[in-house]
């Protein structure tokens, strides 16, 4: 069994823009409240094959996860794979919408993934008391990238 975690937001700033928010994958732990530490595993900090490691925590419990970037599109996409003690996948999407007449191009950022639990987070029940739990930090995550990308002096 495995959990989805399907997020969105709007962003008033071009898919480029918000691409170069999210394209140094260390600068992460500046949004996400639950990523403590990224270190990387690989020579490569950008790109497919990019591997990093993760000190997660959420409430008490803490995590060392083991990413590798999946899909790179500048602009586009950035896609990971979990490798560590929770496996799964996710991605992140950049979709250009027209602002109001006059307005210039927004961004949909939308924050996809499915994750699987070890037996001592709980398996597949620890994945459905967990899933309201990461939806609502997740949340909080694009928050605070939307006040990055649009107030870069105040984030």
């Amino acid at each position: 069994m495995s959990t989805t975690i399907h997020i969105a937001v709007m962003i008033d700033a071009s898919p480029d823009d918000v691409w170069r928010a999210v394209e140094q994958i260390e600068t992460h732990v500046e949004w996400m409240a639950d990523a403590e530490t990224i270190t990387f595993r690989s020579d490569a900090h950008a790109g497919v094959g990019a591997e990093f490691d993760c000190l997660t925590k959420v409430g008490p419990l803490h995590t060392t996860d083991r990413f590798v970037v999946t899909r790179w599109d500048p602009g586009l996409a950035m896609g990971i794979e979990h490798r560590g003690a929770v496996t799964g996948v996710g991605e992140f999407t950049l979709a250009p919408v027209d602002g109001p007449t006059g307005a210039g191009t927004r961004t949909q950022f939308t924050w996809e993934e499915t994750l699987r639990f070890p037996w001592w987070l709980g398996g597949p029940v620890g994945e459905v008391a967990g899933k309201p739990v990461l939806e609502r930090i997740w949340k909080g995550n694009l928050r605070r990238l939307k006040a990055k990308v649009e107030q870069p002096s105040v984030a």
